[in-house]
């Protein structure tokens, strides 16, 4: 029997082998073979898809913007994962975001949103030394709360902003896990805390004196030492800079922006 690769396949032809496409003919050129199917427009999300992903029906329209914005929500994930029920900003994801918007020459500001409760010590201020290196014009706006390691990246920028009801909780730092019991490991962590403090003192108008005092506290916090600052304290203390909310921050990177592109180009006509 011969084989008619256009005759559909029946129970009545058992010996015949079942083919869903007829076979090439041998002399067709290679480039037939592999000719590129033509690819699929992708497929717009329906409503139901948005709100499972978005927790919206729609969202508003972003135009082409000279703001990068960044957010670092929940905790501070560092060198350890944590559990998955954790709402975490890993810190290896926010690197590479403001080494771009660094290079990008569109991003002429960056807007930093906080609302943290801290979490890994080195990974919180290798984010707030990479904020505070930006050449860029920066604004921190904190929302809700950056507490512990989300105060030096409050005060990293070159200009800090908290909401009338954020907090932010200064104290000491801790150690999970195996710890050592020598001096050794007290110094160690005296070095690491100190490091936090210069940096806060540094990029900030708040006393060296001060942030030791709210930082060593007790009395306040029912299970930790340390100081719970409110909004309007944290811009008394010297801490931030101002009270405000999204568009206070937004206004003053527009200004910041235009600052340094006036002073760009007088440095230009000078050269």
């Amino acid at each position: 029997m011969t084989y008619d690769p256009n005759q559909p396949f029946s129970p009545q032809q058992p010996d015949v082998p079942y083919r869903t496409t007829p076979a090439l003919p041998a002399n067709r050129p290679m480039s037939y073979r592999q000719e590129a199917q033509p690819q699929e427009e992708p497929k717009k999300a329906t409503p139901l898809e948005t709100i499972q992903q978005l927790g919206q029906i729609a969202t508003a329209p972003v135009p082409e913007s000279n703001v990068f914005c960044l957010s670092i929500i929940g905790q501070i994930e560092g060198h350890m994962i944590l559990p998955p029920q954790n709402k975490t900003t890993k810190y290896e994801h926010l690197i590479p975001q403001l080494v771009a918007a660094e290079q990008n020459p569109k991003i002429e500001g960056v807007l930093i949103i906080l609302n943290t409760v801290g979490g890994d010590v080195e990974a919180g201020l290798a984010i707030a030394e990479m904020i505070a290196t930006i050449t860029k014009p920066t604004v921190t706006l904190v929302l809700g709360g950056g507490h512990s390691i989300g105060v030096p990246i409050a005060v990293s920028a070159n200009y800090s902003i908290i909401a009338e009801t954020a907090t932010m909780t200064i104290h000491p730092i801790r150690l999970n896990g195996l710890i050592i019991g020598v001096p050794q490991t007290f110094e160690y962590m005296d070095k690491m805390q100190e490091r936090i403090i210069q940096f806060i003192t540094r990029h900030s108008n708040i006393e060296e004196q001060k942030v030791k005092e709210l930082m060593f506290k007790t009395g306040e916090l029912t299970r930790d030492i340390g100081t719970t600052v409110v909004g309007q304290d944290a811009v008394r203390f010297g801490l931030i800079d101002q009270i405000g909310g999204v568009g206070d921050a937004i206004q003053k990177l527009n200004e910041m922006m235009a600052a340094r592109k006036q002073q760009m180009n007088q440095e230009v006509t000078i050269q």
